[in-house]
């Protein structure tokens, strides 16, 4: 019991062995931590949010290795939590082996929406829509006209945030060069911010003057280097604008908090099946606050918000890099 105490804390050896008499939610996060600032820290708020309205307690991980992705799934079922929600595409195998075995259970998965499994809910985000915006938004903010784009794993969800990011940047000003680089093939690259560092100078060099991070923790060491550096960045995910006030252009908000907030609300009556989470359903947008404010026009702002609106009408559609595993104007 001493190892399941480490492993899930002493609150979930507790209800494993007096048993539950009101199931509580857990959450998984993905590898990178909690405080990411980024993907994780998201849903922690939207877990916290829950927690202080409702007085509900809730159990967590912070996964240290992959080999802790089942094991987490299947020890949290076992101690009765329901809804099981977990962060990250990385859970679709795991998901796939634990889920059809705790058919009572009710697990929530962010980034995946291709699973064919009954007790789960899925959810996605239009995240190439989202990416469009600050584009738009940093090609209006270059001089140079070059502006950057630095991923986390090379994996398909990111070349569909670059994907969306280069054709807002090519709607402003086709001309524009984007540069973009990925952190890494393997996990790790979520949690690199000292390469992060590095590819923003390399950028840097190339002429970028704006660059966007969509790589977790990583982009801690984005956002830094260029706050260093003297030009702009883009944060991801949660709102980032406070990392570095009056340095970072406007972050590309991902609402996971609010799709954690939700699963966790409705509890064991969550619903399953596949849910997407775009602009129109305010899953994704872009951040505006005092940090800044003096960065973006008036007429910035209201180019953005009318494509905002387009793209919600229809009148403007913005190519997935999902659709064929290519983007119209950038080559990885």
């Amino acid at each position: 019991m001493s190892l399941m105490k480490s492993f899930l804390g002493a609150a979930a050896t507790l209800a494993m062995t007096a048993g539950l008499a009101v199931a509580e939610p857990a959450l998984i996060f993905d590898l990178g931590g909690k405080f990411d600032k980024s993907f994780n820290e998201a849903a922690h708020n939207g877990a916290q949010r829950w927690a202080e309205e409702t007085g509900g307690k809730y159990r967590e991980i912070e996964l240290q290795s992959e080999a802790q992705r089942e094991q987490a799934l299947r020890r949290f079922a076992e101690a009765g939590a329901n809804p099981v929600v977990t962060m990250g595409f990385a859970m679709a195998d795991p998901l796939s082996t634990v889920a059809p075995d705790y058919p009572d259970t009710k697990f929530v998965v962010i980034d995946v929406n291709w699973l064919d499994l009954p007790n789960v809910r899925q959810i996605g985000f239009a995240e190439h829509e989202g990416s469009y915006l600050v584009g738009m938004l940093a090609a209006m903010s270059s001089k140079s006209g070059t502006v950057g784009f630095i991923g986390g794993m090379d994996v398909p969800l990111i070349r569909h945030f670059a994907c969306g990011y280069a054709q807002g940047v090519k709607a402003v000003n086709p001309d524009a060069t984007v540069v973009a680089n990925m952190t890494g093939t393997t996990p790790a690259a979520w949690n690199d911010p000292v390469k992060g560092s590095e590819l923003t100078k390399a950028q840097i060099s190339q002429g970028a003057d704006v660059v966007y991070a969509a790589a977790g923790g990583t982009g801690v060491g984005v956002l830094q280097t260029a706050a260093d550096e003297g030009i702009l960045s883009i944060g991801v995910d949660s709102n980032q604008n406070h990392l570095h006030p009056g340095k970072v252009l406007t972050s590309m908000l991902k609402r996971v908090d609010v799709a954690v907030y939700e699963a966790m609300k409705a509890g064991e009556a969550v619903e399953t099946g596949v849910f997407t989470m775009g602009l129109a359903e305010e899953g994704v947008g872009f951040a505006m606050d005092e940090f800044n404010a003096e960065l973006v026009s008036e007429e910035m702002a209201t180019n953005v918000n009318a494509a905002r609106q387009q793209i919600i009408d229809g009148e403007v559609s913005v190519a997935s890099y999902y659709a064929d595993s290519s983007c119209p104007v950038l080559e990885f």
